[in-house]
């Protein structure tokens, strides 16, 4: 073999090198899809998932909040879902810089400015709300109108987004302190009646923290709570068609109706009046 064409084989060996390392380096995707499998669309979410955002740990039967979406989404990119693919992963190792092995993971993930550097993220899929946990021994504990709560001693916590949306809607001025453990604290002693937290929060709170803790009641919307989105591999060419299928989702009514389904009906947490 000449020495010229020695050369020319190194080359294009380096080349095909080349471009099998940018194809892992970005974030995993490598076929026309730009997905990690081709014909499938792989889906993250957290391990254990809780309800209502998944029910039963088990987000491939498509029930609960973020399962739904999920296949949602991916029907409106044109999947079906027996081509849905779930996989686990933690909540900072998506958020992370670097290769992914799924395509798309929604577990909560507040859309962020600093987070968009390591990875792409969404439009919104959901607006948290404010919501009132209480336990099944207080007098709020059936308390699911603005009226019926005007009488209550309600907390949250120092610094939060609670204390304002308390004063707006319930027309009453809460108890402050210094954290939410702090006014579960103050509720399980009988010094307040109930708590008014995000909704996130509120569904965790009730559930491991407050004895026989109920969230009995959500605020209406007003669009100024954390927004959820998608996270996707930085620079993925799949984040264009989720937003777009968002958007679709939002205009036909499907995202509100999921919404009502899973964090409303199937939690008996009415939105109060």
């Amino acid at each position: 073999m000449t020495r010229t064409r020695r050369l020319s084989l190194a080359v294009a060996t380096a080349a095909v090198a080349a471009l099998a390392l940018a194809a892992c380096s970005g974030g995993g995707s490598s076929n026309a899809e730009g997905t990690v499998t081709d014909g499938k669309l792989t889906i993250a979410t957290g391990d254990p998932a809780y309800a209502p955002w998944v029910e039963d740990n088990e987000p491939q039967s498509g029930k609960g909040f973020e399962a739904a979406v999920a296949y949602a989404v991916a029907e409106e990119m044109g999947y079906a879902k027996s081509d849905v693919v779930w996989k686990r992963s933690t909540f900072d190792s998506a958020i992370a810089p670097g290769p992914k092995d799924w395509d798309l993971n929604l577990q909560q993930f507040s859309i962020d400015a600093k987070r968009k550097k390591a990875v792409d993220m969404s439009t919104a899929y959901y607006t948290t709300t404010q919501a009132v946990v209480t336990s099944g021994s207080s007098k709020a504990a059936d308390a699911t109108t603005v009226s019926a709560l005007a009488d209550d001693t309600i907390g949250v916590a120092a610094g939060s987004t609670s204390i304002q949306s308390v004063k707006d809607v319930l027309g009453v001025t809460p108890q402050v302190f210094n954290s939410n453990d702090d006014a579960v604290l103050a509720l399980k002693s009988g010094q307040i009646d109930a708590i008014v937290t995000d909704l996130p929060t509120a569904f965790s709170m009730a559930a491991t923290q407050v004895d026989d803790g109920t969230v009995s009641a959500q605020f209406p919307q007003d669009g100024k709570g954390d927004q959820f989105g998608f996270v996707l591999p930085k620079g993925s060419a799949l984040t264009g068609k989720v937003d777009k299928a968002l958007a679709s989702l939002q205009s036909d009514g499907t995202l509100e109706q999921l919404e009502t389904k899973w964090l409303s009906s199937a939690t008996n947490t009415p939105v109060l009046k």
